[in-house]
């Protein structure tokens, strides 16, 4: 997991960086708002530290920017100003969370990683074209969203967690419909027609492919 602290104290950035390593993750530092939005434009980061006071560009304006820019990721605002209505406007401006100064560390190492398990439940799955969000449950093919049931689009995230991988038709009863006794398999083939006549796939191989007699598997080429 790859961490942006934007803060202009050299003290703080060098505590932070440190004990963050030590913790396993991979550090960046900006020290005024116009290089940390030139960082973010340049490669995606897995969480933002941003102080509000910065030279060039306010934290502020800085989590305003990456909002405009349409990336999601986290964004925790470390700083001393903690009134009601600078907490309000620094959430309102797209930020995940707040921690005063001066913090606990261990408190510091704890938000993120709750934000990291949330960022995970998010997580998008792609197959080619096709783009899942598991926490929203929406699914788009190209720009185009689809509509899925609930068991096509647990049947179509479990294949593509799976990519690359055959599973088969017990595989998928068991951990898909979590019936663990004989039943009908060939419910399974009617799901993924279905899935497949939704998304558009005009053949067995697009995709999704039939392994005859044993199951499917899903994968990015056509």
């Amino acid at each position: 997991m790859h961490i942006l602290i934007v803060e202009d104290e050299i003290g703080i950035i060098s505590f932070l960086k440190q004990g963050l390593e030590e913790e396993g993750y991979e550090v960046s530092a900006a020290s005024d708002g116009l290089k940390a939005l030139e960082m973010v434009q340049k490669q995606n980061f897995d969480l933002i530290l941003l102080d509000w006071m910065l030279p060039k560009l306010t934290g502020l304006e800085v989590c305003k920017a990456i909002r405009e820019s349409g990336k999601r990721t986290p964004i925790i605002f470390l700083t001393a100003k903690d009134t009601v209505q600078e907490t309000i406007e620094g959430l309102k401006a797209g930020a995940n969370d707040y921690i005063k100064k001066p913090f606990s560390f261990d408190e510091l190492v704890e938000r993120i990683k709750v934000h990291f398990r949330n960022k995970k439940e998010e997580e998008i799955l792609r197959l080619g074209d096709i783009r899942m969000n598991a926490a929203q449950r929406t699914v788009f093919v190209k720009d185009a969203e689809v509509a899925l049931t609930h068991r096509e689009f647990e049947l179509l995230a479990y294949l593509i967690k799976n990519k690359g991988k055959v599973c088969s038709r017990t595989e998928i009863i068991e951990d898909v419909w979590d019936i663990h006794f004989e039943y009908d398999t060939g419910v399974i083939d009617v799901f993924i027609n279905m899935i497949r006549k939704k998304l558009g796939l005009k053949k067995e191989t697009d995709y999704i492919k039939t392994i005859r007699g044993i199951g499917y598997i899903a994968n990015d080429t056509l």
